[in-house]
């Protein structure tokens, strides 16, 4: 096995595959990343068991062959090389031999045939849509997922597919977000949930613009197929809570303001909130809305903000870090949000349209 590549072309698809690999490990051969040299493509491969990328790039002059070789240190060794350069890689007695210039270095290598497989999936369901949509349904609701909560089918993100669109749902127990794109689709309505890493992977592999990804979803994996790259990721075994209950329906309380002077207003009196519990009490009247908070060591911030309101005063609390997560994500001049009692839930959406919807529990203050 032999091939040399200039360092761009190799670094790009290294960095995205070892993004994979775990620091820590249950096989020895799960630090490694595959390295396979085939009909002049160099492929390499990283895996966790759950998640799997592969990228490609083409070689010129190469021989054929296949060995999995530590994945950091690879990536490490390229980012190091100057902009330029040219790498060499062959093996020499089970050991990869990396040449560049006057730099010489020698890595171990563990056979290709104990890399893990993720097997072949067969799809009952396939999704064309345009990347920047996906990445924009991710960016608009992944703040949301849970993280390590022992209700495991929330440490994921909810894919639905029906009537040509596509609608991600993510939610920790506090607060749920929702949005919406279109898409073309060739199959029946479904729903999927994508791990954590899953979706935080995927991500970083999409950019903003109109090119195409292949979303294939079958029983148990979901693979992306994007430009030179394949993801595919295990599903998470579980029934996610129906959201469509979560959302609220009635409440007839409804306040539209700035965005922007909005989040300002928050981010000020976050500043004064309980580190730990980041509470705010809103008090809403008549065209404004007063913001207050306060902390063990006695101090207080208090706001207020011209809004769009008519009705009877309301005073309920909130975590300010969950609002803030909301406002920071919309990209409308204005925000709705919709209230019914200082025991109910509130509903965020953007000022023009429904594409994405929140919801965040209220706090007892």
């Amino acid at each position: 096995m032999k091939f040399s590549v200039v360092r761009e072309t190799l670094l790009k698809p290294l960095q995205l595959v070892a993004g994979v690999v775990e620091r820590k490990q249950t096989m020895p051969v799960l630090a490694n990343v595959l390295v396979e040299v085939k009909d002049q493509t160099l492929t390499l491969t990283g895996s966790d068991l759950e998640v799997e990328l592969v990228g490609r790039a083409p070689l010129d002059e190469c021989q054929e062959g296949r060995v999995t070789v530590p994945a950091r240190k690879l990536m490490d060794i390229c980012k190091s090389l100057p902009d330029s350069a040219v790498i060499e890689f062959s093996l020499d007695d089970q050991k990869a031999v990396i040449r560049s210039g006057r730099s010489r270095f020698t890595l171990s290598t563990l056979p290709a045939e104990e890399f893990p497989n993720i097997q072949d999936m067969q799809g009952d369901l396939v999704v064309n849509i345009a990347q920047g949509s996906v990445r924009r349904l991710i960016d608009r609701t992944g703040f949301a997922m849970a993280n390590q909560d022992v209700r495991y089918y929330l440490n994921g993100m909810l894919f639905e597919v029906a009537d040509g669109q596509l609608r991600v749902v993510a939610t920790d127990g506090h607060r749920l977000a929702t949005a919406i794109e279109d898409a073309q689709v060739k199959g029946d309505l479904t729903q999927v949930i994508v791990p954590r890493k899953g979706v935080l992977e995927l991500n970083r592999l999409l950019n903003d613009s109109e090119d195409e990804v292949e979303l294939t979803i079958g029983s148990n994996h979901i693979r992306a197929k994007v430009a030179d790259y394949t993801f595919t990721s295990k599903l998470v075994d579980g029934k996610f809570p129906d959201y469509h209950r979560v959302i609220p329906r009635n409440n007839e309380k409804v306040v539209a303001a700035d965005r922007l002077e909005l989040r300002q207003v928050f981010l000020r009196a976050s500043i004064l909130s309980n580190e730990k519990y980041r509470g705010v009490r809103l008090n809403l009247s008549n065209g404004m809305l007063q913001v207050f908070a306060n902390n063990p060591e006695q101090e207080e911030a208090e706001e207020s903000v011209l809004v769009q309101y008519q009705g009877d005063s309301l005073e309920v609390g909130f975590n300010v870090g969950y609002l803030l997560d909301v406002l920071g994500v919309i990209d409308s001049q204005e925000v709705r949000i919709s209230l019914n009692d200082s025991n109910s839930s509130a509903l965020i959406e953007e000022g023009q349209g429904h594409a994405s919807q929140y919801v965040v529990m209220p706090m007892r203050l």
